[in-house]
């Protein structure tokens, strides 16, 4: 619907973002609100693969 989006986060930033999901997640359920639009939001930010780190090497002249 809108497109695809990008985040790049730290370890800290996607653990910090899953538990607010979470937590968002447990409110939905104690108001007897639908959660599965959030627990497929979950799945894919444990999933994201890590960005590989560019290695820079210098050459010697």
């Amino acid at each position: 619907m809108y497109g695809e989006v990008v985040l790049k986060l730290s370890g800290f930033e996607q653990r910090l973002m899953v538990n607010g999901l979470v937590e968002f997640k447990n409110d939905l359920t104690r108001n007897d609100k639908p959660t599965e639009d959030v627990d497929d939001l979950i799945l894919k930010v444990i999933d994201a693969p890590p960005v590989k780190q560019r290695r820079r090497v210098r050459e010697e002249r």
